[in-house]
């Protein structure tokens, strides 16, 4: 079945947000190590995870259960061979740049090349107070986000020199081992703001990850991005183009979701990841016997 995603224009990616089904907290490993062995045997490209330490408050409630990202990622990497691993997204204000470098070679390195750098401005205030991260000012988040980009590229480069930017300093930018990727790690910047987002995905990015929230919308993103990387120089179809597909109750509707990912594929999306809205054993078992194989076909 590994042959299906490489055969298919668009790529699927499973996005694991909750920890919350099954509730109790001893089946959390087993739940979650089952369902990336289903997406990885069913042919899912992507499996993903989230940066959150309180689950999102408009998806359900703060106090239910939540696990740190790259130690999860760990985790589904002991497990899996194939598939890429990364955050949805890496929030910007909660590891610093150079640690982070390293945290992302470190998944590299012991997946045999498959960590993925997904990464954002970060935005849910609660958690970042509850836990004493710093709360900033969105100009502050975007500018510290640039450096963060700038210091990881630099330290999965030959430069080991040092990094002086507005926020961070480096004294040195040594990472050893290298990340086994080549040549270095993907980046995918999260988020649809035109004038800044879609603007750092040109001029660092790899890929760029929008919400699927209707295919006039996504097309708009994109034609910004476009702009974006004429006045950059950079080349727009260099970039990959992936989205997170939010319509609910997608089993329950697979003409609806498939007609949506044609739609978004002739736009020119890649990837569209899918989150779970059931047990994720379930959802992951479900989604690969009734939609996977009509979608890889896209």
């Amino acid at each position: 079945m590994s042959s299906r995603q490489e055969e298919s224009g668009v790529e699927l990616g499973l996005h694991y947000w909750s920890y919350s089904q099954p509730p109790e907290a001893d089946r959390i490993a087993l739940t979650l190590a089952h369902t990336a062995r289903i997406a990885e045997q069913a042919g899912f490209a992507q499996f993903t995870v989230m940066d959150h330490y309180f689950q999102m408050e408009h998806r359900g409630t703060a106090d239910e259960p939540m696990l740190e990202g790259y130690t999860t990622l760990g985790y589904v990497a002991a497990l899996t061979e194939r598939m890429r691993l990364g955050l949805l997204v890496t929030g910007v204000m909660y590891r610093y740049p150079g640690l982070l470098a390293k945290i992302v070679t470190t998944l590299d390195v012991l997946s045999g090349g498959r960590a993925e750098l997904g990464i954002g401005a970060s935005w849910y205030e609660r958690e970042q107070r509850a836990l004493g991260v710093p709360v900033v000012p969105m100009a502050e988040r975007f500018a510290r986000l640039e450096e963060t980009l700038q210091i990881c590229l630099q330290m999965w480069g030959p430069d080991n020199g040092p990094y002086k930017g507005e926020y961070h300093q480096l004294a040195e930018t040594l990472c050893v081992p290298a990340p086994l990727s080549r040549p270095r790690p993907p980046i995918r910047i999260g988020g649809g703001g035109e004038r800044k987002t879609l603007l750092l995905v040109a001029r660092y990015a790899d890929a760029c990850n929008l919400f699927a929230s209707g295919a006039e919308e996504v097309a708009a993103k994109l034609a910004v991005l476009r702009a974006h990387c004429e006045a950059e120089g950079r080349d727009y179809d260099a970039i990959r183009k992936t989205a997170v597909y939010v319509a609910p109750d997608v089993l329950d509707n697979p003409e609806r979701v498939v007609r949506d990912a044609e739609q978004l594929a002739a736009l020119g999306i890649t990837e569209l990841d899918f989150m779970p809205d059931r047990d994720p054993v379930v959802y992951a078992t479900e989604f690969s016997e009734r939609l996977l194989p009509r979608l890889t076909a896209i």
